[in-house]
């Protein structure tokens, strides 16, 4: 207070002072005489303009001070905003940029003022600056939310939105922008991330079913502007089952990456190949992407696949089967073109894969025939349309019958008998297998226990146990089932497997063979010398019998590779304290031939064809179990019918 009235007085006396000195210096001038009295209006007066000067001079200050500190807070601000902020000149330089500008790309101020705010961005965002962005900036005045790529100083990619005013001078001319760029990368990044699972593939990273439909359609809507075509590829890997059962998924899952990998380097411009789930792919070819067509592409992708694969510490090889359908010709819509092109596919399984086909209205028509049976075969079982036929087996040293083959039949209510080589593999592919197959062990192992009660001397009942069925968990449980609910004795059921089925998952085989062999029950190999499996494995398995496939005993006698293959799997039956069995034989010469090569058994139509349970009774009640095959010698082949 104090400090403030003296300042005050020393401001009044200032004045005072410079008035008084001003007066008398004038009237000294003029010759006027000094008095007190006259001193006494400039003294007053020059006071109050000493203190009225102060009172401006401090409202002076404290506005230069304010002014001052708005500035420097504006500056820290703008310098230390928790955003990136810039001014551009009218030539797009940096005049200033924000600590955080600076501090995000990775920049020093020395790096960037004066240097074009383009020179950091990427090759598409400085296109886009330049073409439009910065003329319609320069046009209006202001921009909003454009998205631009900025380079950091360590080459990552930051996403912004950019929004910028324009600062005018006094005849309106740009001289300055101030600009916020937003940084949006993790924003982006979650958008791609959340794009990326609902259009690509998580593991192969190739688009889904959902983009492949997509991009399907855009290819079909273009085709239909120009009159041009589009080529739909299903591909399906041959036997990768296999690679995920014996060396798990994880391999298996590396495989499919490496496959996806090759079929991209495969494509062309324009071109997309898509993971619809498992080993499917499917391939998309428009016309407009290149001249190549369907079959030729189709080729490439063939040798491309079968090259082995680096896995597990071996190589791994795989093929596949293509199936190709055609727009317009085979289909104007999405759904259409690729059931297709599965059809198609499968038509290229069935002619013994890694090949392709292209789709036909025969395969259409065989589709359709095959979904007809597939809806009857599911009610034939409770319709009571499926039967069983029984083939004796004969020991060819004594001539008795030692057992009999049990073999499913259908008679389907307007076809009439429909082959077993028709409906069994769509019951295998159905799983309709598991039921039919368990019926018709039960009907087998009932009627033998039939045979035994009527008095008839017991004979082994061969059922046949498909892929489906033992790969099934509670395989074995269903046999022992079966066995105790039909009362039949374990050592006259004798189950057949083929020979690939038991090399699928050879230790897991051994042991459910094994749990079957020591309940008594008889294994088999049904047509012995078509799989392809090593010989070598066939120590390890309980096997009690082999049965040399038919088409080699049809070339008997005269062809020599039919012979030689014979031969070899009798000496190594002995060999190996295995009984064997010729399937096929229709004629003297054949029986011959094996009887010359000791081979055990034989089963064919020089004995007898196929017959129903009542005429292996008769055969039984005639004396069939004794020196059987003579009685058919005048007429082979024939039934008792």
């Amino acid at each position: 207070m104090l400090r403030a009235f003296l300042k005050y007085g020393l401001w009044f006396l200032l004045g005072s002072l410079i008035l008084c000195s001003f007066s008398a210096l004038q009237k000294g001038i003029v010759g006027i005489p000094f008095h007190l009295k006259g001193f006494f209006v400039p003294l007053l007066f020059g006071g109050l303009c000493g203190l009225l000067l102060n009172f401006w001079r401090e409202k002076w200050r404290k506005s230069s001070t304010s002014l001052l500190e708005s500035e420097q807070r504006y500056r820290s601000l703008y310098e230390n905003a928790p955003v990136m902020l810039h001014s551009i000149d009218p030539h797009g330089r940096l005049l200033t940029v924000s600590n955080f500008w600076l501090e995000t790309l990775g920049y020093s101020p020395q790096e960037v003022l004066g240097r074009k705010l383009t020179d950091f961005m990427t090759e598409s965002s400085r296109q886009l600056a330049k073409q439009t962005i910065f003329p319609m900036f320069f046009r209006t005045g202001s921009v909003k939310y454009i998205p631009y790529q900025l380079v950091k100083k360590n080459g990552e990619i930051v996403e912004v939105l950019l929004s910028a005013i324009a600062e005018r001078s006094a005849d309106g001319h740009i001289e300055r922008s101030l600009a916020v760029a937003i940084d949006v990368t993790e924003h982006r990044q979650a958008e791609q991330e959340v794009k990326k699972l609902a259009y690509y593939d998580t593991l192969t990273g190739l688009p889904n079913r959902t983009l492949f439909q997509d991009r399907l359609g855009q290819a079909l809507a273009h085709a239909r502007r120009n009159n041009s075509k589009v080529e739909v590829l299903f591909l399906d890997l041959d036997r990768f089952k296999g690679i995920n059962d014996t060396l798990g998924h994880a391999i298996g899952d590396e495989f499919l990456k490496i496959i996806a990998q090759r079929l991209k380097e495969c494509m062309r411009r324009g071109d997309t190949v898509a993971r619809l789930g498992g080993d499917e792919f499917v391939i998309v070819l428009s016309s407009y992407s290149g001249d190549q067509d369907g079959a030729t592409f189709a080729e490439r992708v063939l040798e491309t696949l079968a090259q082995p694969v680096k896995l597990a510490g071996g190589e791994l090889c795989s093929t596949a089967s293509i199936g190709i359908s055609i727009y317009p010709i085979d289909g104007q819509d999405i759904d259409t073109l690729l059931r297709n092109a599965d059809i198609a596919m499968y038509a290229a399984k069935e002619r013994g894969r890694n090949n392709y086909q292209f789709f036909s209205d025969e395969m259409n028509t065989r589709v359709v025939e095959k979904l007809g049976l597939e809806t009857s075969l599911r009610r034939a079982l409770d319709r009571g349309e499926l039967f069983l036929f029984y083939q004796p087996q004969i020991d060819i040293q004594s001539g008795r019958i030692i057992g009999v083959e049990s073999l499913l039949r259908w008679r389907h209510p307007q076809e009439g008998l429909i082959p077993p080589e028709k409906f069994i593999p769509i019951a295998e592919e159905t799983g309709l297998i598991l039921s039919i197959g368990e019926w018709a062990l039960r009907t087998a192992c009932k009627q033998a226990r039939e045979w035994q009660i009527a008095g008839h001397t017991p004979i082994r009942m061969a059922v046949n146990l498909s892929a489906r069925q033992f790969k099934q968990a509670n395989v074995i449980d269903m046999v022992d089932r079966v066995l105790e609910e039909t009362g039949l004795d374990p050592k006259w059921l004798e189950l057949e497997l083929t020979e690939s089925l038991i090399m699928d998952n050879t230790v897991e085989t051994i042991m459910a063979l094994t749990d079957i062999k020591v309940r008594g029950i008889h294994l088999a190999i049904d047509d012995f010398g078509t799989g392809y499996s090593s010989l070598a494995y066939l120590k390890n398995f309980p096997i009690d019998r082999i049965k040399i496939a038919q088409e080699f005993v049809h070339g008997l006698p005269g062809d020599g590779d039919s012979e030689a293959i014979v031969e070899a799997i009798i000496a190594m039956g002995k060999s190996l304290k295995l009984n064997v069995l010729a399937e096929g034989v229709e004629n003297l010469e054949q029986l011959e031939f094996l009887t010359q090569r000791h081979c055990h058994e034989v089963q064919g139509f020089y004995f007898s064809r196929p017959c129903t349970a009542p005429e292996i009774g008769e055969l039984f009640t005639l004396g069939m179990s004794k020196a059987g095959f003579c009685l058919y010698q005048d007429r082979p082949g024939q039934s008792l019918h």
